[in-house]
């Protein structure tokens, strides 16, 4: 069990213990307030250099994790997959040692390959990689910042009723997690963190859209999705990820809605305290209906602010350092 990333790669939630996930939380509390400055800036990051790659179309995730460490002082590199070397048949091994040439500190890659992520630490061991996406295996950064945005919706209301919000908010939670569950690897990294932290997490979704083994998983899984709406504290809804193929897992977009889709009549089934989340991009009136996805217990705007800070401390305390240093 990995008690804590300082000085380590980020390539998956899993094996990570609940001390190494609120660590990051805890310091992505600190960055949140270097965001509300007018200078939103710390050199916490000066002179070191990461490398930004996606060889897969993304625009949240990039601009979050380049805004990140542009605020922690760190210069960015960024290489356009579209007009570079790799369009030419260049090898990923042969592209890192290019990029490791140029002298950086860290890489930030997103890859259609699982593993790809993994395979790069491999090559430049003497470079702190962070994972933002790789193929259907993980996307940790995403489940930290959906796991720190629950756990700021909690702490708001606790500290309205004058409770104490110590680090014991996720016990009991109930985390409902709909959608293309098989080809999520943000539901793979979802699932890691809110079990980790010790919520209690069940999925829906089809048949086909359900992994050919959830043995590992630590989750339930719902046989009537109505019906958990009713259990749900958190309910995460997954986009239809039509470039994996899901078009061939569905008979067809409205029978999807009509059994998993969250409408504006499901949602009425959930409590006023129930939390409603969407990673992003949404297929409005598909997975989510346009309406529900404006309600005041969505959060999905929240999820994407939260994303620079949660990615600041990643990238922070993978490549140096301590919190109170970052101040």
């Amino acid at each position: 069990m990995i008690t804590s990333i300082r000085g380590r790669n980020l390539l998956t939630l899993d094996g990570l213990s609940p001390e190494a996930l609120l660590e990051v939380l805890d310091t992505a509390e600190l960055f949140v307030e270097v965001n509300q400055r007018t200078i939103k800036k710390v050199p916490a990051l000066k002179g070191r250099v990461v490398a930004s790659l996606f060889f897969e179309e993304s625009t949240r995730t990039r601009l979050s994790f380049e805004t990140a460490a542009k605020r922690l002082s760190a210069d960015v590199l960024s290489l356009a997959v579209a007009s570079s070397s790799v369009k030419k048949g260049e090898s990923l091994r042969d592209t890192i040692a290019t990029i490791d040439a140029l002298g950086i500190d860290a890489v930030v890659m997103r890859h259609q390959s699982s593993g790809a992520a993994h395979q790069v630490g491999g090559y430049v061991p003497h470079v702190r990689v962070i994972n933002a996406g790789d193929g259907l295996h993980q996307h940790p950064t995403q489940g930290l910042l959906d796991a720190f945005t629950v756990r700021q919706v909690l702490a708001e209301r606790a500290h309205a009723r004058g409770s104490e919000t110590g680090r014991e908010l996720f016990a009991g939670l109930h985390v409902l997690i709909v959608g293309d569950i098989r080809h999520s690897r943000v539901a793979r990294s979802d699932v890691a963190a809110y079990s980790a932290l010790g919520a209690e997490v069940r999925v829906a979704a089809p048949g086909t859209l359900l992994p050919s083994s959830l043995e590992d998983w630590p989750v339930g899984v719902v046989s009537d999705f109505d019906e958990a709406l009713d259990w749900a504290d958190v309910v995460g809804v997954l986009r239809l990820q039509h470039e994996r193929g899901t078009g061939a897992f569905v008979p067809s977009l409205r029978e999807f809605t009509q059994t998993y889709g969250l409408t504006m009549e499901r949602a009425r089934r959930l409590r006023p305290t129930t939390i409603i989340m969407h990673p992003g991009p949404m297929n409005r009136g598909v997975e989510i209906d346009s309406a529900v996805a404006d309600l005041p217990a969505a959060v999905i705007e929240r999820q994407v602010s939260n994303g620079v800070p949660i990615r600041m401390a990643a990238l922070y305390l993978s490549v140096t350092g301590s919190p109170e240093e970052a101040k």
